[in-house]
């Protein structure tokens, strides 16, 4: 479950949280200040509509300094932090009420599940053991009602265990050590589901869920985008930071609204005229070189592009309903295209061209040549120009 999601509580329900975030070894050790989307204050990554970073997610971030330094013998780092460990059958929740619906335990050191006595509460609705140190999946079957679990940043390898816990609607695996989505076809009424940084190659598994509208594959392996035609009610797509040469697969996605495929392998935008519905379309940190295939898209609201070898704008001219556009580090030359093309868009409030020639040749000027050219908006690289 994203943390900008908000858990429904009705006014008879019973939640438990206790977390402990004073492990000083096992600190990142960032003292920037944050904002609410967990990212520094002073970043000036343009942010989506839901308030997520463009790279992977929002507010999900890893205390630890490095989730693999952790017990993995395929990695090496003499300054990883040492890990204290609580004892096998040290039980964390001795005294809570059985009644119970929500269950937190952050960053405390966990082993095993197994010594949370889970058994106990019979009304669990939803259990986040986020940033411990689990390996294996263990859920006692007193916990069939479960409907959200949270197992981000942990040391599982496998998906075991799950098979029977069909209330499930969001299912967690985000920065563990996976290699295979197997072993969930079970989770029909899953409606979120995310396996953010893992070691997964392959698309696979998912046939049978097609309640989901959520799914978050980014910082894989991914090579092809395959394995997702039954998903037809999927929303948001989120593939950042795999290995895709390109846009293929989407075709029976009539219902994406968004789709990030950032820090891939692409060339082309071409195969984005398949899914002309899109609302949010993030690519920045590929190869791709022409916009020409997005002209199909006419329903865009934000595009981002970012650190492409694109000169031209051509292509997004009649996308009318353009809100933010994300252009910085490209080739861009000339403020009479961005004018010509983007001072119609009567929608658009916010646009990131910093780092284009248009920019560098000469940076004084810049910002009050966008200004003249596109007095409708309200923020120029994330500084705002005029009230909003």
């Amino acid at each position: 479950m994203s943390d900008s999601q908000e858990t429904p509580h009705g006014p008879n329900s019973t939640s438990h949280v206790l977390a402990d975030a004073t492990n000083a070894s096992t600190s990142s050790g960032n003292n920037e200040p944050a904002d609410t989307n967990g990212t520094s204050s002073k970043s000036s990554t343009p942010k989506s509509k839901s308030g997520w970073d463009g790279k992977l997610r929002v507010g999900k971030q890893a205390t630890l300094a490095n989730p693999e330094a952790l017990e993995d013998s395929d990695y090496s780092d003499d300054d990883a932090p040492p890990v204290d460990q609580i004892d096998a059958d040290e039980d964390l929740l001795a005294g809570e009420s059985p009644d119970v619906e929500e269950i937190e335990l952050l960053h405390s050191r966990i082993t095993s599940m197994a010594a949370l006595h889970l058994e106990r509460f019979q009304r669990l609705k939803r259990l986040c053991l986020r940033q411990n140190q689990i390996q294996k999946i263990e859920l006692p079957d007193t916990c069939k009602e479960l409907e959200e679990l949270e197992l981000y940043d942990n040391l599982i390898k496998h998906i075991d265990g799950l098979e029977e816990y069909t209330a499930l609607t969001s299912l967690d695996l985000s920065y563990n050590k996976l290699k295979h989505i197997k072993r969930v076809s079970t989770l029909t009424n899953l409606d979120h589901l995310y396996f953010v940084q893992n070691r997964i190659s392959k698309i696979e598994g998912l046939e049978t869920l097609t309640k989901l509208t959520y799914l978050e594959l980014g910082a894989n392996r991914i090579k092809e985008i395959e394995g997702l035609e039954t998903l037809t009610n999927l929303t948001s797509l989120w593939l950042g930071q795999n290995r895709i040469t390109e846009l293929k697969g989407l075709s029976t996605l009539t219902n994406l609204r968004s789709l990030s495929i950032q820090a891939n392998r692409l060339t082309s935008l071409n195969g984005i005229e398949t899914i002309p519905q899109i609302t949010e379309l993030y690519v920045s940190d590929n190869k791709i070189e022409s916009l020409e295939p997005v002209r199909a898209c006419t329903k865009l609201e934000i595009l981002d592009f970012q650190t492409n070898p694109i000169t031209s704008l051509k292509g997004i001219e009649d996308l009318k309903d353009l809100e933010n556009v994300w252009a910085s580090n490209c080739q861009i030359e000339s403020f009479q295209e961005v004018e010509r093309v983007l001072k119609d868009k009567e929608k658009l409030e916010e646009v990131y061209l910093e780092g284009n020639p248009l920019q560098r040749a000469n940076p004084v000027l810049y910002r009050n040549k966008v200004r003249l050219a596109l007095p409708q908006i309200s923020k120029i690289d994330a500084s705002y120009v005029k009230a909003t």
